[in-house]
């Protein structure tokens, strides 16, 4: 019998969802705002019941198979419970799991947003045709997922993977979880912006501080842009995110030896600027990487080597990755027809 699934990207400000059957087509696909200042209650309330309009139109198109949701944050996995997630103030220590469960009246996984991400990659991108691998995600901060054997890592409590909270400058920048120096002080889109601003309060980037004068948007794309017109001072700063990311993957690459590396994210659009420094950073501080990377001309058969690549599915892969948990979560959920009445 065919299958769906529901998926849930449940972020800062969007809420996304989507049916998505057991090929990987996409059947249906809403974005909402989130709100977060409304409320939790609030929030978690408008999600369930968009979930249920979409089952009940979607009832002709299979059998449910479940309920993923991705939540950006630290979870404890055996228990559901959000211990921290800075981009959903007022959900400290909640338990997400089991309050969406209550409404829903049906099984839920809920899984770290990074990691749903990876699981998507990994079930229709980058990654479809290895069983390994590790991926980053460059948005608003740095998040990360590890798949091993074709299943996510999480770890003693689920919150392995936080590859952005791995140190890359000493005494660096304070970070949010309290550490300093973190790669999501480099490579996230925050970084890239707030790079911008320390270079134009120096007074050597002109052309940086005219853009940011002329325009209350500024951005990472914008600072994206002059780096890729030739602006030196833009260039700088996508060559510090490359050096900052190209030293952790070329950890990760030491200790996990995996065939595959993707990055993916909204700052992985400005791949050309940053990948130069990040692959020079990757093959200076890894041996494994220098002696397992692709070469031109590789003799047929050989082993594919050490890939270092972007990401496919752009900001649908958390999506598509949640829609995937239920499928692959081996255990049963309620009938759909529970869902329907809740």
């Amino acid at each position: 019998m065919t299958t769906f699934a529901i998926g849930v990207d449940l972020g800062g400000t969007n809420l996304r969802i989507a049916a998505v059957d057991s090929t990987g087509k996409t059947l249906e696909k809403i974005t909402t705002s989130t709100e977060v200042a409304r409320g939790r209650d609030q929030v978690i309330d408008e999600m369930c019941a968009a979930i249920q309009k979409i089952v009940v139109k979607q009832s002709g198109a299979g059998e449910l198979a479940g309920i993923g949701i991705g939540v950006p944050g630290i979870i404890e996995m055996q228990t559901g419970m959000l211990h921290e997630s800075p981009n959903l103030p007022g959900w400290h220590n909640y338990p997400v799991r089991d309050e969406i469960e209550r409404r829903l009246q049906t099984a839920v996984v809920l899984e770290n947003d990074a990691n749903a991400a990876a699981l998507g990659e990994k079930w229709l991108g980058a990654a479809a045709r290895v069983d390994d691998m590790c991926m980053f995600t460059l948005g608003t901060g740095v998040g990360g997922g590890v798949v091993m054997q074709g299943k996510i890592w999480h770890g003693m409590t689920g919150m392995a993977g936080e590859l952005g909270h791995i140190n890359v400058e000493p005494e660096g920048h304070p970070c949010n979880c309290g550490s300093r120096g973190c790669l999501e002080q480099y490579a996230s889109a925050t970084a890239v912006k707030r790079m911008a601003q320390e270079a134009i309060l120096s007074g050597q980037a002109s052309q940086m501080a005219r853009v940011f004068k002329e325009d209350v948007e500024f951005n990472s794309k914008m600072i994206f842009d002059l780096a890729m017109q030739g602006d030196a001072s833009a260039r700088a700063i996508f060559e510090r995110v490359g050096k900052a990311l190209g030293t952790v993957i070329a950890d990760m690459v030491n200790i996990f030896n995996f065939p595959m590396y993707v990055v993916g994210g909204g700052v992985a659009s400005a791949w050309d600027a940053f990948a130069p420094s990040m692959l020079a950073t990757i093959g200076r501080n890894s041996f494994v990487y220098r002696n397992t990377a692709p070469y031109e001309n590789a003799p047929a058969g050989t082993a594919g080597g050490t890939s270092i690549t972007r990401a496919l599915l752009g900001s649908d892969a958390g999506l598509i990755g949640a829609a995937r948990l239920p499928m692959i979560a081996g255990k049963a959920n309620a009938p759909e027809a529970e869902l329907k009445r809740a």
